[in-house]
């Protein structure tokens, strides 16, 4: 059941599921601060390859190929979208799962919160999910023409709060990767990532 909260304050009251007795705290950071700080070499690699498919569509045009102010809107629309973001991570989770999305108070920071154990592989796909919000607009950007310098605009601005934005999301994949195995379930509790080994 997905739930919403316009404002949340405390993350662990809504990441406190049944917690079985085998699992295993995974070395992550604990809090959302941490986990971001953690994740900016991630963010930098992401606009990295931003930058590169503008420069070299615009190398390739012989001109700049997108409006600056339309950039500014895309950007707009980009945060405006960070709500299907978090759905997206919600609409992964199993039925018997209740996952409250919402803003947390005080900060610019969306969330899905849900403490359910899911299998490892669903665990990373529900993670990874997002990524579609900033994949499909650096497509549109790379495949329009030179000359469509609104939409371009608009497509990169997009693109870049959309593929930035699921950074903490790689970043906790990446754990998981490395810290658990295929046959593992993984589950949110309270601030901390856990895997419940098979």
């Amino acid at each position: 059941m997905i739930t919403f909260k316009p404002f949340i304050e405390d993350i662990k009251e809504y990441q406190r599921g049944n917690l079985p007795e085998n699992a295993l705290r995974l070395d992550t950071p604990h809090s959302i601060a941490e986990t971001l700080k953690k994740a900016a070499p991630i963010e930098a690699v992401l606009c990295v390859v931003l930058f590169v498919a503008m420069f070299i569509k615009s190398i390739v045009n012989h001109d700049l190929v997108i409006h600056p102010i339309a950039v500014v809107f895309g950007f707009i629309i980009g945060f405006l979208l960070l709500t299907i973001h978090e759905l997206l991570h919600a609409v992964v989770y199993p039925k018997a799962a209740n996952v409250t999305v919402g803003k947390l108070k005080g900060k610019l920071v969306f969330v899905a919160l849900a403490s359910f154990p899911m299998i490892r592989q669903r665990f990373i796909f529900m993670s990874l999910l997002p990524f579609v919000l900033g994949i499909i607009p650096l497509l549109a950007f790379v495949i329009s023409p030179a000359e469509y310098k609104i939409f371009n605009g608009l497509m990169f601005g997009m693109a870049a709060i959309g593929m930035v934005s699921p950074s903490a999301d790689v970043y906790n994949v990446i754990i998981v990767s490395r810290q658990a195995k295929k046959t593992d379930k993984i589950m949110f509790f309270e601030d901390d990532l856990y895997k419940i080994c098979e």
